[in-house]
């Protein structure tokens, strides 16, 4: 604990998110104290995207701890929930399409949930497995893609990836 400074369970009956004018997230805590400029952090963005979320102040310090997304009321997570998407803009890569060379550097030609993009893999340690055979591929320019499943790809898909894993 920082002196002075104390972190709660956030309490859906007594605690609220709400946004202010300027588009960021104001925290109102059981005592009635609000908190400007908000930021929702998860602990475990893809394994455990629902749980453990962190609301952290302007100042870094965490004001209250969410074990759970879902038992945060309707209003407060609908904010939560848009803003943590703002923030981690993580691509998921439905299909590869073409690969320009075995070797890295390579520009890869990919389909994703929000189109289809090129990006450059600088080396073969840009791309991390997960658990659940999933990956994250991370591009020059510091943009991380999402594998969610090697698995559910196509068959031209995996075979282009399987040369650099």
């Amino acid at each position: 604990m920082i002196e002075g400074f104390t972190v709660h369970l956030y309490n859906s009956t007594t605690d609220s998110v709400a946004a202010d004018p300027h588009g960021g997230l104001l925290f109102t805590d059981q005592s009635g104290v609000v908190h400007r400029a908000v930021v929702p952090v998860r602990a475990f963005p893809i394994d455990a995207a629902d749980e453990g979320v962190s609301l952290v102040g302007s100042e870094g310090h965490e004001l209250a701890w969410i074990a759970r997304l879902s038992e945060v009321d309707t209003s407060s997570r609908k904010l939560i929930a848009a803003e943590l998407a703002r923030r981690e803009f993580m691509p998921v890569i439905e299909r590869l399409e073409a690969v320009s060379t075995f070797g890295t550097p390579s520009t890869w030609s990919v389909v994703t949930d929000r189109g289809q993009t090129r990006f450059v893999l600088k080396g073969e340690e840009d791309i991390r497995r997960l658990r659940n055979r999933a990956l994250l591929i991370t591009d020059s320019h510091g943009v991380t893609y999402h594998v969610v499943d090697l698995l559910a790809l196509d068959r031209t898909s995996r075979r282009l990836l399987d040369r650099f894993l």
